[in-house]
This record gives structure tokens, sequence and C-alpha cells, in this order.
């Protein structure tokens, strides 16, 4: 028996844990195509707003397979971007399931219970297994500088526990501009019949695209353990729900507002915890 065998570690140094999780992100990514086409071609009605969350849902596959690269470079950034894209992903998928009138097709389903199995289990094997917790550890490379001058090399932060969860609200928060700016695409369809809320959409798309940068400067100094960039980022999250639940439901209507509000209302559940955790960490450091 090889040394790599008893090690548990392939010839190349990876464990057999990190692969196994690679197919699992693999078999995820392909499950979350494959329901979302199947929820879409049960679906009673293909109008405008379907196809947009389709497609959006369906965007989702690219951010596994962005996964999948962090973890076969061991990256730590893994961790965050599997917890949030499993928990978005359930949601979205979730919401396309359950049509406006009747039952959900049994295809989409089981489709969906053995989705959200894959997801769950890659959370699962990212937060609990010890090999995989061991081979994510790397840090992108950034220049740094250093006697001999400026260097190409990993950049690992002073503070890896804190680090970690301003790690995962940034990702989660990352999530609020695309999570309003969706529906805010398919109230679009809306204004043949009712045109007074053009300046409504008009705002809607203005405040989604105004988040982004909003969470892109409040992440950064979170990064570098600014306490204030919390509060920052917490009122930023409230002003996303204001704004993106009642639009969703005065133009969507409940089904858009349970279809494209929920998902929201998770990412920010997630970016609240996380930075509940970073001032844990602050507080007993």
């Amino acid at each position: 028996m090889t040394t790599a065998a008893v090690s548990g570690t392939v010839d190349y140094g990876r464990p057999v844990a990190v692969r196994v999780l690679t197919g699992l992100l693999v078999a995820t990514a392909a499950a979350t195509a494959g329901v979302e086409l199947l929820n879409y071609w049960y679906a009673t009605e293909h109008g405008f707003g379907l196809a947009v969350r389709t497609g959006w849902a369906l965007l989702r596959t690219v951010g596994w397979l962005i996964l999948i690269w962090h973890v076969r470079r061991g990256r730590a950034a893994a961790r965050p971007l599997g917890l949030i894209l499993a928990v978005t992903t359930i949601f979205a998928v979730g919401r396309l399931l359950v049509p406006r009138e009747g039952t959900p097709p049994t295809a989409g389903v089981l489709g969906f219970a053995a989705l959200t199995v894959l997801c769950v289990s890659v959370v699962v094997m990212l937060y609990r297994h010890p090999a995989v917790q061991e081979h994510l550890v790397r840090h992108p490379n950034k220049i740094v500088l250093t006697r001999d001058g400026f260097e190409w090399r990993e950049a690992t932060p002073k503070r890896p526990p804190l680090a970690a969860w301003a790690i995962t609200a940034r990702v989660s928060s990352f999530t609020y501009s695309p999570l309003m700016l969706v529906p805010a695409l398919i109230s679009v369809s809306e204004l043949g019949s009712r045109p007074e809320w053009l300046l409504a959409v008009i705002f809607w798309f203005a405040a989604g695209i105004g988040v982004s940068y909003a969470v892109l400067l409040a992440t950064y100094f979170l990064l570098k353990g600014k306490p204030w960039a919390r509060a920052h980022l917490i009122w930023i999250t409230i002003g996303s729900l204001v704004i993106d639940l009642p639009l969703c439901y005065l133009l969507l209507g409940t089904d858009g507002l349970i279809r494209d509000g929920s998902p929201l209302v998770a990412a920010s559940l997630l970016t609240v915890y996380s930075l509940w955790r970073v001032a844990r960490v602050e507080k007993a450091a």
C-alpha cells in the first residue's frame, strides 16, 4: 500500500475528501441546471417573469463552477461562497417549483429534493470534514511589500477567524444587487398595463445598482476590521429589504413577494448572522 493511500490523499496531494467534494459540486451544478429546465418544461405559463427567474437560476451553475475552482486550489473563500450558493440555490429553485395554481409536478419535487440533499451535503463537507478544512487554507495572491521589494505571493489575513466570517458577510451581501435587479427586470413586463409605475421601476433599478457600490465600500472596510463597517452593512441590508419587498408586492403581487423577496431575506439573514459572529470574534480578541 502506498503512502498516499495510507494518508488518504491522492498522488498529487489532494485529499480524497476533496475529490469527493469536487464530485458533489459537479453533481450540484448539473442538478441545478437540470431541475430548473425541468421546472420550466412542466410550467403551465411560460411568461417573461418565469424566463427571467429561470435564466437567473441557471447562472448559479456558473457560481458552482467557480466554487469548484476555489476548492481545487484550496482557497479559504470556498466555504462562505459554498454556503451562500447552497442557501440561495435552494430558495431560487424552490420559488419556481410551486406553480400559481395546483400542485407542483412530481418530477420537479423529486429533483428539488435531490438538489437540497446535494446542497446540504456540500455545506456539511465544507464546514465539518477535517480533511477539507485542512485543505481550504490558501488565500488569493496579492502584491506584498517586503524587504526585498514588491512580491506577488499569497496574502494571509492577520486575523483569520475574523476574515472567515467577514468574507461570508461580504459574499452574501454581494447578492443583494442581483436579487433586487431580477424582480425589477420582471416588473418591466407589468408596465404595459400599469405605466404609472414607471418611475418606481426606474428607482428600483437605480437602488439595485447603488446597493452594489454601497456593499463594496462597506465590505472593504469590514475586511479591514473597522467596527463601523458592520453597522453600515446592516443599514444597507435594512434599506435593501425596505425597498425591494414592498415593490415586489406592489408590482408582482404576493406570488412575486414570495418568489423574489424570500431569496433576499435569506441572504440578509445570513449577512446579519455573519456580522454577529464577526462582532463576537472582535469582542473575544
